[in-house]
Formats: C-alpha cells, structure tokens, sequence
C-alpha cells in the first residue's frame, strides 16, 4: 500500500487505513494501539518539522503487513535530521522541553524504528504481540 499526505486533515485517514489492514491480519488491540501511536508521531512530525507545513510537499507511507508484523515506511521530502543528535526528554534537564517525546514513543511501542542516513524516512515495525 502507497499513500501521499500533504496535510494534517490526511494523517487520521491514513492511520485508519494501516490499522484495518492489520485488524484483516489478526493483530492484537495493543499491537494497533501501538501503531496508532507511533504512526501518528511519525506523520505528524514529517509534516510539521520534515517538510515544514509546506503544503505542496507530499509524505509518503508506505506499508506492508503479513500474519507476524507489519512493516510502515513515512518518507517526508525534507532535509531530514540526525535523530541520535535529539535530546533524551526524560533527562532532567529537558522535562520542559516539549522535543524529543514523539521518537521516544515510536521506540518505546514499536518491534524497530530506523531512520535512513538523511534523517527523511523513518521505518517502524510491530510484530504480533
């Protein structure tokens, strides 16, 4: 399945559709919560901070799905960033710091979260719980 968003108004649609190819597989409700979750942060992030708001730029998603996982690639047409280079937001230093929480989310629920060498694509995979 390919999908190109341009802007917010897509991103529940677009979750609504991974999540029903994954309720077709047989996944558990805290597999697609965790999907929900960690696939919302990633498209929200690639509007807002890949591709700056920029309504003519597009995301792509694209996702495979079988009985044991379910593989989601988000591509925004930004420069990309070094997410290694984000600071940990538990470190008592940035509990006010509003960056950071989304990654650490996709880590925590997600099988995988890796990122491409420009930073613009990141791939999440959940594995049946």
């Amino acid at each position: 399945m390919l999908l190109r968003l341009c802007s917010r108004n897509h991103v529940q649609p677009a979750i609504q559709r991974v999540v029903d190819r994954m309720d077709r597989q047989g996944f558990a409700e805290k597999d697609v919560f965790a999907m929900r979750l960690a696939l919302e942060e990633a498209l929200v992030n690639s509007l807002i901070h890949g591709n700056k708001s920029d309504p003519t730029k597009t995301v792509e998603v694209r996702c495979t799905v079988n009985c044991t996982e379910i593989e989601v690639q988000v591509q925004d047409q930004g420069q990309g960033f070094d997410p290694d280079a984000v600071p940990d937001p538990l470190a008592p230093e940035n509990l006010e710091r509003p960056c950071g929480r989304g990654l650490l989310l996709m880590r925590h629920y997600m099988t995988s979260v890796k990122y491409n060498d420009v930073g613009n694509c990141v791939t999440l995979v959940k594995e049946k719980g």
